[in-house]
């Protein structure tokens, strides 16, 4: 598995991590007065979403400037 599919991989699973942490976060609140620990979990999977999504939008720019020709994306036409 190359690079990209790996920080693609591991995006897609940040992102549910996320998600689940947000969720927690909202069902603690409405409970009552939450731990500090579940205020913050959210931070962690966010922080690295943002590093994963930056990489995954310099990398078409990056090929490009290395001069690498375009990959075709499989889509409807």
């Amino acid at each position: 598995m190359d690079w990209s599919k790996w920080i693609r991989q591991l995006h897609r699973w940040l992102s549910i991590i996320f998600t689940v942490t947000v969720i927690a976060n909202f069902i603690a609140m409405a409970l009552g007065e939450p731990p500090t620990w579940v205020v913050y979990s959210p931070l962690l999977p966010l922080f690295l979403l943002l590093f994963s999504g930056l990489y995954m939008f310099v990398l078409p720019h990056a090929a490009r400037w290395r001069g690498e020709p375009a990959r075709e994306r499989a889509g409807p036409a």
